[in-house]
């Protein structure tokens, strides 16, 4: 009976697959945005919800894309200028680390963003590696109004590969190519390098590798974990009744994304900044990631679940079947 019960709940609604939907709101907030399409109530909400919609995409919509723009310029011309100049490498960490903050913060004000950072103390530092949950790629310019990280990720192509290119310029970020992000050897290394250096800026990584909706979080990679340094996680909690800051990769663009947090209310959201770790002497990476993951997700009020996010796109691994299959042999035999 109990895998007879399993089985029904995993065809009515698991617990993984929901946590790739936009989180369900308890009441309705003008947005239009839940699981559910638009719904006639009565002509009173119906007049409201139509003048909602005029302030945000024909007011705010139009101020805070120039706005982004103007912050994206901005980053752009300021870095190239900061690479250019014949000044101390101090002085250059100095004037990206302002340059930086400006612009996100120029950014955020484009999203109408309320911001609450708790713990500052706990801020990352030169040499070490933050990680945090991930709900949106505009996780990256909530974190850096109010510190300057380097970036991890791969190459790209026309715009993101502008913006590489721009903050290359002013300081050591770590792009790879395609077929270099699938060596591990090469990335950790590259990594190992980056954090011995505590003149260089903290990393910033997302071990969880893609989105999650703002609910729960899911298995961080072990990769990050096992370069050494010091861990400084972070736990970010977004406000969904003034905006759904989820990126669902596999059904909207990230131009599409980007145009719903534009033409929300605000982005509202908690940040707090958490004590930092190090890998215990008999801790495997595996153990370090899962300690670090256990504590941002207690501290951020989100579910600390074991499955891994790439499941968004991927069906189960083989591994993962043979250990449910391993489960259900063991119960069968009384053990």
């Amino acid at each position: 009976m109990l895998y007879y019960k399993s089985g029904l709940e995993a065809i009515i609604e698991d617990e993984v697959t929901k946590r790739f939907d936009a989180e369900e709101l308890s009441s309705w907030n003008m947005l239009t945005r839940t699981n559910m399409d638009h719904q006639f109530i009565s002509v009173r909400l119906t007049i409201l919800w139509f003048l909602g919609w005029i302030l945000r995409y024909l007011i705010l919509f139009p101020f805070r894309a120039i706005l982004a723009l103007f912050a994206i310029g901005l980053m752009i011309a300021g870095t190239a200028v900061i690479g250019s100049l014949p000044i101390t490498p101090k002085m250059k960490k100095k004037a990206n680390f302002r340059l930086s903050v400006t612009c996100y913060r120029i950014m955020s004000r484009a999203f109408s963003a309320v911001i609450r950072f708790h713990n500052k103390e706990n801020r990352a530092k030169g040499g070490g590696i933050c990680v945090a949950n991930h709900t949106s790629p505009i996780d990256i310019i909530i974190l850096g109004c109010d510190n300057c990280y380097a970036m991890v990720g791969q190459a790209q192509g026309g715009f993101m590969g502008t913006m590489q290119r721009a903050m290359s310029r002013a300081e050591h970020h770590i792009w790879f190519q395609r077929s270099e992000s699938k060596d591990r050897l090469a990335v950790a290394r590259r990594l190992k390098e980056h954090v011995e250096d505590e003149k260089k800026l903290p990393i910033l990584i997302f071990p969880e590798g893609t989105c999650i909706n703002n609910t729960s979080i899911m298995m961080f990679k072990k990769g990050s974990f096992e370069v050494g340094g010091v861990v400084y996680p972070a736990a970010i909690k977004y406000d969904s009744r003034f905006a759904d800051p989820f990126w669902n990769s596999s059904k909207q663009s990230l131009s599409k994304h980007l145009l719903m947090i534009l033409s929300s209310w605000a982005l509202v959201c908690d940040v707090w900044y958490l004590p930092p770790v190090t890998q215990q002497p008999n801790e495997t990476g595996l153990q370090f990631a899962n300690r670090v993951k256990a504590v941002i997700a207690q501290q951020g009020g989100l579910v600390d679940l074991e499955w891994d996010g790439g499941l968004k796109r991927d069906k189960p691994k083989a591994s993962m079947m043979q250990k449910q299959q391993e489960v259900y042999s063991k119960r069968v035999k009384g053990e």
